[in-house]
């Protein structure tokens, strides 16, 4: 059974990069916890959360779009397979690439799951806090 292409396009723009859901958790977790950050900045990869003075960079990533578990993935795709293989596939090297620019300019770079953000939104930011702490320490 093939979808018809005008809803799958339809669904497809319906996907946001920035913004999403788990984002806005994280951010609001941070923000009560009294930490001021920048967004999207024009960095290698647009962390999606930026400590600039501490130098953290934080990225929220989406399990299926970043590759988590490729071994899981390619048993559960069924259509397009080597298309979404391979788009996987190199944005986990563009994410491995802007992740070593980043270092190189100095950032320490957090990467939180999307999963991870919405089950325990206080532990990803607790962790981001001691990590903004500790640099900015140093600084």
């Amino acid at each position: 059974m093939r979808r018809d292409p005008r809803i799958v396009s339809f669904n497809m723009s319906r996907i946001r990069g920035k913004n999403t859901k788990p984002e806005l958790v994280l951010r609001r977790a941070l923000h009560s916890l009294g930490l001021r950050y920048r967004l999207h900045a024009g960095l290698p990869g647009h962390p999606d959360i930026l400590f600039v003075r501490a130098r953290v960079a934080v990225f929220v990533d989406g399990a299926f779009w970043h590759g988590r578990d490729m071994r899981v993935l390619r048993g559960k795709l069924k259509v397009h397979r080597r298309f979404w293989l391979a788009k996987i596939g190199a944005t986990v090297s563009r994410d491995r690439r802007n992740r070593s620019a980043l270092r190189r300019l100095g950032f320490r770079v957090l990467s939180f799951w999307d999963d991870q953000v919405l089950s325990a939104p206080g532990k990803c930011a607790g962790k981001v806090l001691l990590v903004v702490r500790e640099r900015a320490a140093i600084a």
